[in-house]
């Protein structure tokens, strides 16, 4: 049988979540077979993540068009990819590499790069008659993963007086992905009713999470956990908590501003004793940038701190990247990384992030961006790893829902078993 080449690749600009222009590309195989993806984008980005090229022409969506990203596919990247066999993902992202050259995809952009990176990808699921999971994972995937759903927004994410980014509810404690979820929208909705009682309003942030003003950073905490009991759940049983700090934002001069509910300034250490007492007040499971992206020593100490105790998720400070990865992993900074290929450009860099990560006992967690399309491609990709958690937004909106739905789907259709708690228990 001919292997399947790759014959055109077309690249457009389309919109993303927030109304921002983003990519989407379509790769043309020579049997016909075509695969298309489209690339998110954040807005509470990490300093060493691979560069997202925008135009900064303020004369097209004030400065935010990807028509540069656009040209750098059709010009440079597809006349080097036509001709290449598109089941080889590893060649054609290194290929992409090299033509770039640098280390923060600054020439091409990464948007080009993972758009070009994910449509090979599933062109190539495509025409293996496979879902991208089983091309990427093959026989070894096994677990559909445990969601992290952001149901009250605060920091860059929401036009409130939040300080902390994301608060979220974690159904681990379910039998099953489609139950999981049927709890998660139970708890959002009791959530948004709770809410009109105190007549605080509903209205949602970038990631579908509700975003009123709160009387401090604690209340969100406080609230969830009532909507998790008004819907018949149990907290610390079927439902945990979760929250991403986002620390790198509230970071000057070596200590941490909070605004809420008064400008103060807080120590790292400080910060340790706070996260300390809320993990002894609520079944908080998880903390994504509790503190600064390049805050080593008090990384350091909040693992030594914690890291026995609850997920310590590395976002900012790791950026998908093997390099940064591996200095956290000798310093003892966090027990997990967050993933997003976005951030390093391409599905085989991703995949190698996530087999460092979990070869040295840390736990991978995939993510979506605030930006987001409706593309599922990360759904799949949480289920290829096993590395039984994806974070992909409140049970809301399209773009966040359509994740939860390819997962639903994939539970269905594979009877996979649900990671539950298997990935988060020390």
């Amino acid at each position: 049988m001919a292997k399947p080449l790759i014959a055109r690749i077309q690249a457009r600009e389309i919109l993303d979540s927030r109304g921002n222009p983003t990519l989407e590309v379509d790769c043309y195989l020579s049997n016909g077979i075509m695969g298309r993806a489209s690339v998110p984008s954040g807005a509470s980005v990490g300093s060493f993540e691979a560069l997202e090229l925008r135009d900064r022409d303020p004369a097209r969506y004030f400065g935010k068009g990807v028509l540069k990203a656009i040209a750098n596919i059709h010009e440079i990247i597809a006349p080097r990819l036509i001709g290449m066999d598109a089941t080889d993902q590893f060649r054609i992202d290194q290929t992409l590499i090299e033509i770039d050259g640098t280390k923060n995809k600054s020439k091409l952009g990464a948007n080009a790069i993972l758009g070009v990176s994910l449509a090979v990808c599933r062109a190539a699921a495509v025409c293996a008659g496979l879902p991208i999971y089983r091309l990427l994972g093959g026989a070894g995937t096994r677990l559909i993963p445990t969601p992290f759903l952001n149901i009250i927004n605060g920091g860059m994410h929401a036009p409130n007086n939040l300080d902390i980014q994301e608060y979220m509810i974690v159904p681990a404690g379910l039998p099953n992905f489609r139950e999981a979820i049927r709890a998660a929208a139970e708890i959002y909705f009791a959530l948004k009713k709770i809410l009109e009682e105190k007549n605080k309003p509903t209205y949602v942030g970038d990631e579908g999470g509700m975003a009123p003003d709160f009387a401090d950073n604690e209340e969100p905490l406080s609230i969830i956990m009532q909507a998790i009991e008004h819907a018949g759940y149990h907290p610390g049983e079927q439902i945990y908590l979760a929250i991403d700090v986002a620390a790198s934002s509230l970071y000057q001069d070596n200590a941490y501003i909070f605004m809420n509910p008064t400008r103060r300034t807080i120590s790292a250490q400080e910060l340790i004793e706070l996260y300390t007492a809320w993990i002894q007040k609520y079944p908080i499971i998880s903390i994504e940038d509790g503190l600064a992206e390049e805050d080593w020593d008090g990384w350091h100490e909040l693992t030594a701190a914690l890291g026995n105790r609850v997920q310590l998720i590395g976002d900012d400070i790791f950026v998908t990247n093997i390099e940064r990865l591996k200095k956290g992993i000798q310093q003892g900074a966090a027990n997990a990384v967050l993933v997003k290929p976005t951030q390093i450009g391409t599905v085989s860099e991703t995949l190698d992030c996530m087999k460092l990560a979990m070869e040295n006992g840390y736990r991978a967690i995939v993510s979506h961006r605030s930006g987001e399309t409706d593309d599922h491609f990360i759904a799949d990709l949480a289920v290829a790893a096993n590395c039984g958690q994806i974070k992909t937004g409140a049970p809301c909106r399209g773009e966040r829902t359509a994740k939860y739905n390819r997962l639903i789907r994939i539970e269905e259709e594979d009877h996979l078993p649900y990671a539950g708690l298997k990935t988060l228990m020390r």
